[in-house]
């Protein structure tokens, strides 16, 4: 009796009476990277971002969406469940999870408004095979709309740490600038088919996002009022019950507030799964404003200063006795991170678009020190799904191309893109071709090469640390890794751990009071760090 009442309960409908002339019609690929269907398109430019256009009602947007990114929605889709089952390698713990997640949502449309039901309903018909034990297509494409939540929910997940800032609100002589990294890491393969959405809907605003296939719901976006949104995860509460994933809410907001009032109604109007910060700029009032959002609460942070930062934890009066902030705030690298970027904003009179970019960048610490190639307090944490920029007035956006935010960053005029979209079908470019910002010279560099070989190198010593097995070529492996990276804590620490497990303390102490001269990421590890020490310490008196 359970299990039947299980099943019907955690069954969610799909929108029904829905009607669309794309149902029966295929997309038409006219070379390897263009597709068509009717008057929506996907192309893969030349810097290696695909470029889609959507138009029509909800549920022929998604269907067109669907359909012309079906090839890397199965890409897409074979590399998140992939990173599941790397996370959670129990199958017992898989199917456990997969249970909890269908009861936990059993209800999460009805916190989606019935156009985005309707639109993933339409993507879900391109969703890929092979992956009905998770679930039917309609509930799996639905509930990856809130995998971040559920994630950061209920694990605290670090795949999001992300930083945003706004630059030259309130001035006459400058214009303002928005900059942010979403820092979202799932694995290089989630990242390598990015695309820029344009979307021309029936009701709302024109608008753009950054995105992946099968995703509609926002992270990044700005829309033709010169409304910017990007996406800052807080620490959070565990909920107790599903509530509107926090890109749909952005989405919402993106396609239908043309100012910052507009969209303080709409984020107020809707209950969150995790405490998210929202910055959202706005050309019409020449300011950007901070909607800080909890499970139970809504705040907004703004300010009389020319800049706006926001990093991973709460600023308003709202949250100031919040514990679980607070202690966020300074444990993480989210405070470090923020003083950071105020720091390189402090540090020039005018931040045009170039530095800007430069700011996303950026890969040192306070006072420029170094502290290691991927560490978290860094702006450029080396993880970032895309960085861009926005400069509303203008409706200009600039969007970062491979490798992370080190690649040039290209420019999207949204006045042209929506004037004549036809242009990407005809195989002409979006992107405006006469003027880009170069890729970083780092991406070209031999320490740029070492930091790749340090990811692989951590790859394999964490595996040996697991199983306490033994290192081929034992010394020469350490003594790369430590040259890979020597000035970022995980190095020195990683060593050390290893040979803990190999059960030398002496050589596990070394490493792991050097690391303690590197700049941690959390306060926990470091606290963890140093338990270590003094066990081994106490361990070698006996």
């Amino acid at each position: 009796v359970f299990t039947i009442y299980f099943q019907l309960d955690t069954r969610l409908s799909p929108p029904e009476n829905l009607e669309s002339e794309l149902v029966e019609i295929q997309r038409q690929q006219l070379d390897q990277n263009l597709f068509v269907l009717q008057s929506n398109a996907l192309r893969l430019n030349e810097y290696g971002l695909w470029e889609m256009y959507l138009e029509g009602n909800p549920y022929s947007i998604g269907l067109a969406n669907g359909k012309l990114t079906q090839h890397l929605i199965q890409i897409q889709e074979d590399t998140f469940v992939e990173k599941i089952k790397q996370m959670v390698p129990a199958q017992w713990h898989l199917r456990f999870l997969k249970y909890f997640i269908a009861w936990f949502t059993r209800d999460i449309d009805e916190h989606i408004p019935l156009e985005y039901q309707q639109e993933i309903y339409g993507v879900s018909k391109a969703a890929a095979e092979g992956y009905e034990y998770i679930g039917n297509k309609y509930n799996r494409i639905l509930n990856y709309h809130a995998a971040h939540d559920i994630g950061h929910a209920l694990q605290d997940l670090a795949l999001v740490g992300c930083t945003s800032f706004a630059t030259h609100m309130n001035e006459d002589d400058e214009q303002m600038i928005i900059g942010r990294n979403f820092d979202f890491y799932v694995s290089d393969g989630f990242a390598e088919n990015k695309i820029v959405v344009f979307v021309k809907p029936e009701s709302g605003h024109d608008f753009m996002y950054v995105s992946w296939a099968s995703m509609i719901g926002v992270v990044s976006g700005m829309n033709m009022e010169g409304l910017s949104i990007t996406l800052n995860a807080a620490k959070s509460d565990i909920p107790y019950k599903a509530a509107t994933p926090i890109s749909i809410l952005a989405r919402e907001i993106l396609q239908y507030a043309s100012n910052i009032e507009e969209a303080v109604q709409i984020a107020e109007s809707r209950q969150s799964f995790v405490s998210e910060s929202l910055l959202i700029g706005s050309a019409r009032d020449n300011r950007a404003v901070i909607i800080e959002k909890s499970v139970s609460k809504t705040a907004v942070f703004e300010t009389d200063a020319s800049s706006l930062v926001c990093s991973n934890h709460f600023q308003s009066e709202v949250f100031q006795n919040d514990a679980v902030n607070q202690t966020h705030r300074f444990e993480s690298a989210s405070d470090y991170r923020q003083r950071r970027c105020e720091e390189l904003i402090a540090s020039s009179d005018s931040i045009p678009t170039e530095k800007a970019i430069a700011i996303l960048r950026d890969r040192y610490g306070m006072e420029n020190q170094e502290i290691g190639m991927g560490n978290e307090k860094a702006m450029c944490q080396l993880i970032s799904h895309h960085g861009i920029v926005f400069e509303p007035e203008k409706r200009l956006v600039w969007v970062s191309t491979n490798d992370y935010q080190l690649g040039s960053f290209i420019k999207y005029d949204l006045a042209e893109v929506f004037r004549s979209p036809q242009v990407l079908a005809d195989d002409y470019p979006l992107y405006d071709t006469t003027v880009l910002v170069a890729a970083d010279p780092f991406i070209s560099s031999t320490a740029y090469q070492d930091y790749k070989l340090f990811r692989s190198m951590r790859k394999t010593i964490k595996k040996h640390i697991a199983d306490a097995s033994v290192l081929p070529w034992e010394t020469s492996f350490i003594d790369q890794l430590i040259s890979s990276n020597p000035n970022y804590y995980q190095t020195h620490l990683l060593a050390g751990e290893y040979y803990y497990a190999q059960g030398n303390l002496a050589k596990a102490a070394r490493f792991l009071k050097a690391s303690l001269d590197k700049e941690y990421e959390k306060q926990s590890e470091r606290q963890r760090t140093e338990e270590l020490i003094a066990s081994i310490e106490q361990e070698n008196q006996l």
